[in-house]
């Protein structure tokens, strides 16, 4: 029984991250082929959030997963990141950024991004979100739509009707009771290995588990999004996929056919990616030639002859 109840709440809890595994394996290498520029501390309502820059060109703000931390996107980074200036977030209680003593809440994220990229210097950048950071960077364009020119939101829904339903209860149940149980994980050793306060991991999860608990809708909101949107999810994901092409009609897609000169195409897409999940998608090879046309708005096109 004991085994069985740890393998659920292991699960529960790797619905917040990436594959940081696959990471730990890959990002020593690939993290060397683009270095910071420069990387430093915002504080921001009392959060003193970590931030690297790295790269020039224009620039992108990639937001990372659930446990997880920026140097997650070491691995894809070299082709998503090639010829451009990528900032790297680690969010409330992730990675270098201390927990605080707020509540972990998606919207108050989005605007601390808005302020943070206003610190750093930019008036405008293309964003990428994954999972949690999905949920954050739709925050951040919500509130701020002039902050970001185009929103690329990487395996994530847009209300707590989109998850697989047997998801729900098992991300319910994250909490500090969970920690001991982790500590083989590597969820748990990125933790201690960036953390500034690494005690501070239990109390983490009990606010993971706090964010999680919250039902959210945030239908109103999509429609009201001005800029680009492209959503990327897999086809056997952790959101019913039904519910991945309600949030694309609520942005205007999917409602006619395209028309022969693609007169009735919206400037939003969806990419469902063959064979990809949840916990895999991030470091999936065709991730980066699927979003970056859209970031780079330089989607290609060929006509019938």
């Amino acid at each position: 029984m004991f085994h069985r109840i740890r393998s659920h709440l292991l699960v529960a809890a790797a619905a917040l991250i990436t594959p940081l595994a696959a990471h730990a394996q890959t990002a020593p290498a690939a993290a060397a082929q683009l270095a910071p520029v420069r990387s430093g501390t915002v504080e921001i309502a009392g959060i003193a959030y970590y931030y690297e820059v790295r790269g020039q060109g224009e620039p992108l703000l990639l937001l990372h997963g659930g446990l997880g931390s920026g140097a997650m996107f070491d691995p894809v980074l070299p082709k998503l990141g090639a010829g451009r200036q990528v900032i790297l977030v680690d969010l409330q209680g992730h990675g270098r950024t201390v927990l605080g003593d707020r509540p972990i809440d998606l919207a108050a994220m989005g605007r601390d991004m808005d302020v943070l990229l206003g610190k750093l210097g930019y008036s405008q950048v293309d964003v990428m979100g994954y999972s949690m950071g999905g949920g954050v960077a739709l925050q951040l364009a919500v509130q701020a739509p002039a902050r970001v020119r185009r929103l690329a939101l990487l395996s994530m829904t847009h209300a707590t009707s989109g998850i697989q339903p047997e998801m729900i209860p098992m991300q319910r149940q994250v909490g500090a009771a969970m920690a001991p149980m982790m500590k083989e994980t590597p969820m748990y050793k990125g933790y201690m290995a960036l953390a500034p306060k690494p005690e501070d991991f239990p109390r983490l999860l009990d606010r993971m588990g706090e964010l999680m608990r919250r039902d959210f809708d945030w239908s109103a909101q999509v429609k009201a999004l001005t800029m680009p949107v492209m959503l990327v999810v897999g086809d056997a994901d952790m959101w019913r996929p039904e519910a991945t092409v309600e949030f694309f009609k609520l942005l205007g897609g999917g409602q006619r056919d395209g028309g022969w000169q693609r007169e009735h195409m919206t400037r939003h897409r969806l990419a469902i990616l063959p064979g990809r999940t949840h916990y895999d998608i991030f470091l999936a090879p065709e991730l980066t030639a699927t979003v970056r046309p859209f970031l780079d708005g330089k989607e290609g096109r060929a006509d019938w002859q």
